[in-house]
């Protein structure tokens, strides 16, 4: 029995391997297949046909983040490539013990083969059998020889199929080569590809160079909308995080107010079962007051339900849904830096441009209420509360909200603008607060 299993358990875990080698191989596969698909759709977005300093600059803007995305894509096939050549070594190791397992089958298989030659004919066997000196002998050795010639015979199965385990261990082998010889073509295609965006990069930049300004304007230009829209998604996210402050002590004040009616209730209670209880000609005992304490005030700022949201979405982080439906290129990132290339050219963005197709929708990164959908030159702004966080939705063409509504992940909010004087051009900036404090909208969001 135990022998069978020993057989059995040798057959399973060079197939269970393969399978999971296999597996591991679909995996990076699949990984890399949706950011490939990502990248060609992408690729559409770079087109553009004027060629003003601020269509210029937008392009500018979107090649950076395609190239940002190619490099990512380069990062992710060199990791899988020493993914792929540790099961590459970890492969050639199981392959070689199993060819020392085989060699040393082998050879038992041939001296048990030795051993039977020299000892072959049923004359032998049969004097070796009744030549025992008592029946419990004899009985032994004839156990005995039985037992030889079904070792004989599983030595003899296990020899091949420790053969099959070596040749699926080869085949295992040459899968995983053949990934390798396909991701360094894959890899020396994405780098010429990437030189290529990069000279455009440098082309394009050329060009505003020397139209410095020009480029300064745009700049200038660009800061005063963004400080219009920033002063009032502030002045909202004031008011409500104060709104949040009033409805967080509403709540402590009731909540303080249902306490004392119940202490009240409860000495009520015990004074009258005290008096019940006391002789006809004794009078209960005046409780003594005790010296009144002056507690602390305490400070609330946010309500149970808002906490217990503000938990919830904090635990998500890194995890939340993009905040646009189509495929996408993040063409300004978060914070203070400067354009490569450009002098004098410093963009302050207090979240992240999203760059997606034409028609494409806003929609929430998680379970909230709507606190504000107001209008900036033209265009709805939208901020959800998600307890004492707020993603806050700008540049879209229309709102599908209103103040007070209920979302859920992933619902829409609204259309993205496209302009059309930039060749449809539809970026979504999203920003994201923790009460005033300011977040990277990448560290939260799965990209």
């Amino acid at each position: 029995m135990k022998r069978t299993l020993l057989i059995l358990l040798l057959i399973c875990v060079p197939v269970i391997m393969m399978a999971q080698s296999n597996k591991r191989i679909k995996e990076l596969e699949l990984k890399r297949s949706d950011l490939q698909k990502q990248i060609a759709e992408t690729e559409e977005l770079l087109k553009t046909t004027n060629k003003n300093v601020g269509s210029q600059l937008n392009g500018l803007n979107a090649l950076t983040g395609q190239i940002a995305e190619r490099r990512r894509y380069i990062d992710n096939i060199n990791a899988d490539l020493i993914a792929v050549d540790s099961e590459l070594v970890y492969i050639d190791r199981q392959l070689d013990t199993l060819n020392i397992g085989l060699e040393e089958k082998k050879r038992r298989y041939e001296a048990s083969l030795k051993y039977l030659y020299k000892n072959h004919s049923i004359q032998e066997k049969l004097m070796f059998i009744f030549s025992a000196e008592s029946l419990s002998q004899t009985y032994n050795r004839l156990r005995y020889v039985r037992e030889y010639a079904t070792y004989q015979r599983l030595q003899g199965n296990e020899i091949i199929r420790k053969q099959e385990q070596i040749s699926l261990k080869q085949a295992e082998l040459d899968s995983v080569r053949t990934e390798k010889i396909h991701l360094l073509a894959e890899r020396a295609q994405e780098k010429r590809k990437l030189e290529v965006q990069e000279q455009q990069a440098q082309q394009v930049i050329k060009d505003l160079r020397s139209r410095q300004k020009g480029l300064q304007d745009e700049i200038s230009k660009k800061k005063r909308e963004a400080n219009q829209l920033n002063n009032q998604i502030d002045k909202l996210i004031a008011i409500e995080i104060e709104n949040a402050r009033k409805r967080a002590e509403e709540e402590a004040r009731k909540e303080a107010e249902a306490r004392k009616k119940a202490e009240a209730e409860a000495k009520a209670k015990a004074v009258d079962s005290k008096t019940a209880s006391a002789p006809a000609s004794v009078k209960p005992a005046t409780p003594v007051a005790k010296p009144a304490t002056t507690a602390k005030s305490e400070v609330y700022s946010m309500s149970k339900a808002d906490r217990e949201l503000s938990s919830d979405f904090a635990a998500n982080r890194g995890k939340l849904p993009m905040p646009i439906t189509s495929s996408y290129i993040i063409v300004s990132h978060y914070g203070q830096y400067n354009v490569a290339g450009l002098r004098n050219v410093t963009l302050d963005n207090k979240g992240i441009d999203i760059q997606g197709k034409p028609g494409a929708q806003a929609r929430a990164i998680f379970n909230g209420k709507v606190a504000a959908v107001f209008q900036l030159n033209g265009l709805f702004n939208v901020l959800v509360r998600h307890g004492s966080y707020i993603s806050v939705y700008c540049n879209l063409a229309k709102s599908d909200v209103k103040q007070g509504d209920d979302v859920r992940t992933k619902q829409v909010l609204g259309t993205v603008y496209s302009d059309s004087s930039d060749n449809n051009r539809t970026v979504l900036h999203f920003q994201l607060r923790k009460e005033k404090d300011k977040l990277n909208p990448e560290a939260w969001l799965n990209k």
